[in-house]
């Protein structure tokens, strides 16, 4: 295994294992009725940074 598939793997794990911990948090505050603005703020964050590392990675994986 190459160098740059190894990175577009863990590029594409992180960004699954991001997406998945924004759209946790916006369903867990979304149903204990906290209405904070600083959880929402994270989760857009975190799936902001998961869409990211997704494209980077197929990006990285298409030159391969």
């Amino acid at each position: 295994m190459d160098p740059r598939s190894r990175r577009a793997d863990t590029a594409r794990v992180l960004g699954t294992v991001s997406l998945v911990a924004g759209f946790l948090t916006t369903l867990l505050t979304m149903s204990s009725g906290s209405g904070g603005l600083q959880p929402q703020l994270l989760a857009t964050f975190l799936i902001l940074t998961g869409i990211g590392l997704r494209i980077e990675a197929a990006i990285v994986d298409r030159r391969s």
